[in-house]
């Protein structure tokens, strides 16, 4: 195992600091990275595109498509991450408000609201 930051705000940063080193930013627009993010997720979805579900949920046990996977569910934060960073959202607060709405709107069946 690899001594790397495991928290969304060191990747934040670093990926900032990635960007910066290269003179990206102006190229890194909330449109921009709104397209990226969206071809990424278009790029992960494509491994799946053709297989039923059965072979879906075995993805990853096949090395080179488990790779494929990862490098696609990197590519998907990252751009999410970067994201983010310019519109200024924290995206684990955005993340809880949002299953806290969900909580409202559908309660589990049965229960005290349902």
């Amino acid at each position: 195992m690899t001594d790397h930051p495991r928290d969304l705000e060191a990747l934040r940063r670093r990926l900032a600091e990635f960007a910066a080193a290269r003179d990206w930013q102006p190229y890194h627009t909330p449109k921009n990275l709104a397209a990226a993010l969206s071809v990424e997720a278009s790029e992960l979805l494509e491994i799946f595109q053709w297989l039923t579900p059965e072979q879906s949920a075995r993805v990853m046990t096949d090395p080179d498509t488990a790779h494929r996977v990862r490098d696609e569910v990197a590519d998907v934060l990252a751009y999410l991450l970067q994201f983010c960073e310019v519109l200024g959202v924290d995206p684990l607060a955005a993340l809880e408000a949002k299953i806290e709405r969900n909580e409202s709107r559908f309660p589990v069946a049965g229960g005290p609201e349902g």
